[in-house]
């Protein structure tokens, strides 16, 4: 009855939430995204080298292309085998972020030690891909264990620390690795085995559910629900385009350059490397921003600028610095800031038991997407040149805006970021 003392078991439910401390999860933030930066190396190690990789092993652009398909591939195959297993849920998380980072550190710096042709290499950048679905969405779970307030701004982080571990290889390249693949290659495998080894020592949060039996119905009822697909159909819509462009925006810029007269690798390498990096940035602002403002106008603002850089990419090729670096700074902070909160929307609309399993089954299908977007760009390169290569990437952010306009008129919006749509 009221006023009477708490049971055993209601005082040991509420004892970690009291113990819980604004330093104490910050630590776990600033541990967790380390960890991720390193690990998301491997990501884009092969594809950072790959004008070095196609002059050594005489691969034809699609060949080129598929050094970085098989990693999105490997992901969705291990993304989907996680969520219908629940593993996720199953296995303590910080372990299976451990181990799925020392995976692909392996299989990385196979490639760089005893790799010199096309087919073992996209078989180990698959197996890349497998184990990286074990350490994105874990690292996203870990966060939803630790955070109820600011969980955009979590997850931003988090994805911040993704973006910059994107670029790193194009910054290893950059610094001495133009010409040497196997130092690059190398670097990324060591950086990811640190980072899998650094998520070890982070306990469960107080807000992380129980572990969750293996239960089939589970994805069924993901699938079927209508504020949760939507708020899926908008992270679609963003994958279709971001991708793409992180995987081609070198070369996009090579051939830039080279409009100009002017090939200047390392220069290339280091504004790949920019592009990319600074939507670390982007995810920061915009996990604060959706925390106050709402995850439905954050992400449909940044679908809309960088939608409308697909298109404006073509005006820009060939042209001064002054007129690129602005340009290419802007997409790419716009470009993935409004990815966490995609994430942060599906771990509020699911069901509390199976939040890394739907994690997981939302980036399975938004990568699946991402090999039709790879593939398609150099074709559409082939057809009118790179300079208009980015414009049908332009359809993945509109479909992705009206998916989460639309997700802000129902009532489920109301579960947003405490209510802020």
């Amino acid at each position: 009855m009221n006023g009477s003392p708490p049971t055993r078991d209601e005082d040991t439910e509420s004892r970690p939430r009291r113990e819980l401390t604004t330093s104490s999860r910050y630590r776990v933030l600033i541990v967790v995204g380390i960890g991720e930066l390193l690990a998301m190396t491997l990501w884009f190690s092969v594809s950072a080298v790959g004008p070095d990789l196609a002059t050594a092993w005489d691969l034809s652009s699609a060949e080129t292309a598929w050094l970085t398909n098989a990693v999105q591939l490997g992901f969705v195959v291990g993304a989907v085998l996680s969520a219908t297993l629940t593993l996720s849920d199953a296995v303590p998380p910080r372990h299976l972020f451990a181990v799925s980072a020392g995976v692909g550190a392996a299989a990385t710096a196979v490639i760089g030690l005893a790799v010199s042709s096309f087919v073992p290499a996209v078989g180990l950048r698959f197996l890349t891909g497998v184990a990286l679905a074990g350490v994105y969405p874990t690292g996203m779970k870990i966060m939803a264990g630790w955070f109820r307030d600011g969980l955009g701004f979590a997850i931003g982080t988090l994805v911040g620390a993704l973006t910059i571990g994107s670029a790193l290889p194009h910054l290893l390249r950059a610094i001495g690795g133009v010409g040497r693949p196997r130092a690059v290659l190398l670097g990324a495998s060591g950086l990811a085995a640190i980072g899998g080894l650094l998520v070890l020592v982070v306990r469960p949060g107080p807000y992380q559910a129980p572990t969750a039996p293996f239960d089939p119905s589970a994805v069924r009822r993901m699938l079927g629900d209508r504020g949760t697909m939507l708020a899926n159909v908008g992270y679609f819509g963003h994958m279709w385009e971001l991708y793409a462009v992180w995987a081609w925006i070198p070369v996009y810029l090579a051939a830039s350059f080279a409009a100009r007269a002017d090939p200047a690798p390392r220069l290339a390498a280091l504004l790949a490397f920019t592009t990319i990096a600074v939507g670390g940035v982007g995810a920061l602002v915009a996990g604060v921003l959706a925390d106050r403002l709402g995850r439905t106008t954050v992400t449909s603002l940044s679908m809309i600028v960088s939608g409308a850089a697909c298109t404006g990419a073509g005006f820009v090729f060939g042209g001064s610095l002054l007129v690129l670096v602005p340009f290419l700074s802007i997409w790419g902070f716009v470009i993935v800031a409004d990815s966490a909160q995609f994430s942060a929307a599906v771990s509020e609309l699911a069901e509390d038991s199976y939040v890394g399993s739907a994690l997981t089954l939302q980036t399975a299908l938004g990568f699946l997407l991402t090999v039709g977007s790879i593939q398609l760009t150099p074709i559409v390169a082939d057809v009118v040149g790179w300079q208009w290569a980015f414009a049908p990437l332009a359809v993945g952010p509109v479909v992705g805006t009206v998916a989460m306009v639309w997700l802000r008129r129902r009532p489920e919006a109301t579960r947003l970021a405490g209510g802020r749509r």
